[in-house]
């Protein structure tokens, strides 16, 4: 298998129900995943603070990048039990923790890549998460900063919407779909009449040139400190005029349901 089927991200606030993890979305995520799919998971740092809590009555407190990289060293191994108990027992469940500077060099970025399709082969499911734990903002910055600097094409992964983006890419994906709290993307985030069913044109450099028409025209973002829509479109970018179909959906739909057309989504694709 040269070529994975799917590769599906979902983000952090669509895996919280309340104040725990919504074990519903979960199971029928993890129902539904096959050799084949890359799944790429945010949530480690949220559901770690909502553990630490229910265990210590309060928040951690100290400096707040530590206490982000120990929030997600707690959720993430709370994230893989819960996909390993719904995943069909037949199947491997791998867990990859990756970085920036894996995908800014060409060897880690084969290394990874030969991973995944490995995975696809050997029967079991990757699940992708970026490695909060053990990034630190401030060296992060200085890295990407050293790369600009070298005038070369830079991947920074500041969220698992370009983490995903980016694995879509390196293994050739056939459909990447990105799970949020919304039907997909809007024009206007008060206005939930105004999501964007399509967005394509013929050949690559028209439905790029049209993914940057719409992007000018979104307003909003779906929370406080979410990167928003525009940022999303050009994140996938790269994988659409690599061939992808990148579909941006509501977690709350049937996996199945939103890759057939039978659910609401935003479908991104050259004609």
């Amino acid at each position: 298998m040269d070529r994975i089927e799917l590769v599906g991200k979902i983000g952090s606030m669509a895996l919280i129900d309340r104040d725990d993890i919504d074990y519903n979305k979960i199971a029928r995520i993890g129902r539904r995943l096959k050799p084949g799919t890359v799944w790429v998971t945010s949530g480690a740092a949220e559901i770690g603070r909502l553990d630490f809590i229910r265990r210590n009555g309060r928040e951690a407190e100290g400096d707040g990048d530590e206490i982000k990289s120990d929030y997600a060293a707690q959720g993430q191994s709370l994230l893989m039990q819960t996909y390993r108990m719904f995943v069909d027992e037949k199947y491997s469940v791998r867990q990859l923790l990756v970085e920036h500077s894996h995908f800014n060099n060409f060897a880690k970025r084969e290394h990874i890549k030969n991973m995944l399709v490995r995975c696809a082969l050997q029967n079991a499911i990757p699940i992708v998460n970026y490695n909060d734990a053990v990034s630190m903002e401030e060296t992060r910055k200085m890295e990407i900063s050293r790369l600009k600097q070298q005038r070369r094409p830079v991947v920074e992964l500041v969220d698992n919407d370009e983490t995903a983006g980016q694995i879509a890419c390196l293994v050739h994906a056939k459909t990447l779909l990105i799970l949020s709290t919304l039907d997909g993307i809007y024009y206007d985030m008060s206005d939930k009449g105004s999501l964007i069913n399509e967005i394509s044109a013929v050949g690559a450099e028209n439905t790029l040139a049209e993914i940057e028409r719409v992007k000018s025209r979104c307003k909003g973002a779906s929370r406080a400190g979410a990167n928003g829509a525009a940022a999303k479109l050009e994140y996938i970018k790269p994988c659409v005029a690599a061939g992808t179909k990148v579909i941006i959906a509501g977690a709350n739909y049937d996996i199945d349901a939103v890759l057939s057309g039978d659910a609401p989504a935003t479908r991104i694709f050259v004609k």
